[in-house]
């Protein structure tokens, strides 16, 4: 069996945590005490496996609002049962769709009554009252720069669509009632659950220097045989999948051109573009997380 082949076989365990995600986490902790309120921002295709699994350790008991980012890609109504479960546990939730910028508004609308709740404790005390404080955090790639534009109203931070992107903390006025403390997207020391791990991989939340395309292109096909099966048959014609997924690969590989010379097929190539299918929404709308 060719190396190619034998990767297909492989489940690779995936761990990503470099040293500026820790200084990261650090530097937050430093600052909580200038914190209000924190936008806690998942992707809404993955509402599970985006949400930072120690982050009530960091941010303590500071009121939040879960923003769900990239509303548009996902598979409304599984999320949507995600979306009553927070609210049932107590979160403000907000479903957002970054390319028209539908509901950010709602963001504001929240934070401002969050706002006139904390500026009358301020009151009480005799202290005036002053812009809200909030701090945006969320796994690489969800969206936040975006997010933070939308709510600008114009192009304030950087947008990358790569994890890792933004590297440091930093203060931007998003309203004039409140200011935004920005930080770079943060895992967590160790990703126990590995189907987790590799949702946060097939939907670009880690690295992809350190990913096996080959390991995280199979994982997408079986998971989306598992939930989806009728957008890989649309897709990719596929009706069923083998052990070994090398009929599968190679089906890909004819309809999409990455065959090589020989009638060699271009493993990488088929699983670049698998990987890209799911990402970009070519795959149709999912959600990986179901509640069962």
């Amino acid at each position: 069996m060719s190396e190619n082949q034998d990767k297909v076989f492989g489940k690779t365990s995936i761990n990503w945590y470099p040293g500026h995600m820790v200084k990261t986490k650090r530097e937050i902790a430093e600052k909580l005490n200038l914190i209000d309120i924190v936008y806690e921002v998942i992707d809404a295709r993955m509402p599970k496996s985006s949400k930072i699994v120690d982050i009530d350790n960091l941010i303590k008991n500071k009121p939040r609002i879960l923003i769900m980012t990239k509303y548009d890609l996902c598979d409304e109504e599984e999320t949507k049962k995600w979306i009553e479960k927070y609210k049932k546990e107590g979160y403000y939730v907000v479903a957002v769709d970054l390319m028209n910028g539908n509901n950010v508004k709602e963001i504001i609308n929240i934070s401002k009554r969050i706002l006139e709740t904390e500026n009358k404790k301020r009151a009480e005390k005799g202290m005036k009252p002053r812009s809200i404080r909030a701090l945006i955090i969320g796994v690489p790639n969800v969206g936040k720069s975006t997010l933070i534009n939308r709510l600008v109203g114009k192009k304030s931070a950087g947008v990358g669509n790569r994890p890792g992107f933004t590297k440091s903390l930093s203060w931007i006025r998003i309203h004039k009632d409140i200011e935004l403390l920005d930080s770079p997207g943060i895992l967590w020391p160790k990703l126990e659950n590995q189907e987790e791990a590799h949702i946060l991989a097939a939907l670009s939340s880690i690295k992809e220097e350190i990913l096996d395309s080959m390991d995280i292109s199979s994982f997408i096909l079986r998971k989306m045989f598992e939930l989806y099966p009728e957008y890989l048959k649309e897709r990719y014609g596929i009706l069923s999948l083998s052990e070994d997924l090398i009929e599968e690969y190679e089906l890909i590989a004819k309809r999409r051109g990455a065959i090589m010379r020989g009638g060699v097929v271009d493993y990488e190539k088929t699983a670049g573009i698998i990987i890209n299918d799911l990402k970009n929404g070519y795959l149709g709308k999912i959600t990986l997380d179901h509640i069962e």
